[in-house]
């Protein structure tokens, strides 16, 4: 049977962005509901260490994620489970989930944050969980003394590739360009690593495998077009991210690749329809500046539910 739930202020998604956001709501007196289809912490969760949070020179991205969650149930916001499938604009919104669950409320934040974008290439897809890993905290330990490859030349790819060397025997860092797109201490940690090789101008064109598990990488020169083949045993791509907004598209508050647009208190074009973090369109997606969506978004909101 199809349940229906009634709150004031319901946030779909609890990473940085969410979580605040539930902090402000509740500590407003929004009856505020969060729903998130996995563990609560987000992108946070993949993090091994996050060194730009200020106040804290380092902590571990996990530890982070539970001190924010803890944080933001403290004023009464609840923790719900759902996988949204569905937003239907009206004086009330309602905010329909893959179980049947029928969540309202006037004010609805969208804080679902993006997922891992893929190579798009042979053997990718039948070898996700059985070589490849979008999650270098998660799996890493499983390639201990092995060789492995990190797909990308942000600051994801080369402070993962680092965090990787702690297991591997050696890392491969496989970048289209000859630039980074990484902060310079990033830089300066991966090109020192002795257990790291970067191979400039490259990309992965196929995953190689055995039927059970990842053999190998096969490469090619941007410039060349000549290929040679990596035997690793594992393959980490940190080559961008896609927003989760597909459930989003009928209401055309989206860009051109699926981001939300929104104002400067973070609200859509649907009146008391908000978004936040990295899934609205933004120039820097980081902790901080998730978190500072969360804030305005749920004061915006508490100050029109107050007034209807």
């Amino acid at each position: 049977m199809d349940m229906k739930k009634e709150y004031d202020f319901i946030i779909i998604g609890a990473g940085p962005a969410g979580m605040t956001a539930a902090i402000y709501a509740s500590r407003a007196g929004l009856k505020t509901a969060m729903l998130e289809g996995g563990a609560p912490g987000g992108k946070l969760l993949k993090t091994n260490e996050i060194s730009n949070w200020p106040g804290i020179q380092s902590e571990s991205g996990s530890q982070l994620a539970f001190d924010m969650f803890e944080h933001s149930t403290s004023f009464g916001a609840v923790y719900e489970y759902g996988m949204v499938t569905e937003v239907i604009d009206g004086e009330k919104k309602q905010v329909i989930c893959a179980d049947g669950t029928v969540f309202e409320a006037p004010a609805v934040l969208v804080a679902t944050g993006t997922k891992e974008r893929l190579m798009n290439i042979p053997g990718e897809e039948r070898n996700i969980g059985r070589g490849i890993s979008y999650c270098a905290v998660c799996d890493g330990a499983f390639y201990r003394n092995k060789d492995i490859a990190v797909i990308g030349a942000g600051n994801s790819a080369l402070e993962e590739a680092v965090y990787l060397t702690q297991f591997a025997n050696k890392v491969y860092i496989i970048m289209r360009r000859n630039v980074f797109r990484a902060d310079k201490i990033a830089v300066d940690a991966a090109t020192s690593n002795p257990k790291i090789e970067i191979i400039q101008q490259a990309v992965p064109i196929e995953v190689l495998d055995d039927t059970t598990q990842v053999t190998g990488l096969k490469i090619s020169d941007v410039i060349t077009k000549e290929e040679r083949t990596l035997n690793i045993s594992g393959i980490f791509p940190y080559i961008g991210a896609e927003p989760v907004t597909d459930f989003l598209k009928p209401l055309n508050v989206l860009d051109e690749h699926g981001y939300i647009l929104v104002n400067d208190t973070m609200e859509t074009k649907v009146p008391l329809l908000y978004g936040a973090g990295d899934v609205r369109q933004k120039h820097l997606r980081q902790v901080v500046t998730a978190v500072n969506d969360g804030a305005i978004a749920a004061q915006d909101a508490f100050h029109k539910i107050k007034n209807l």
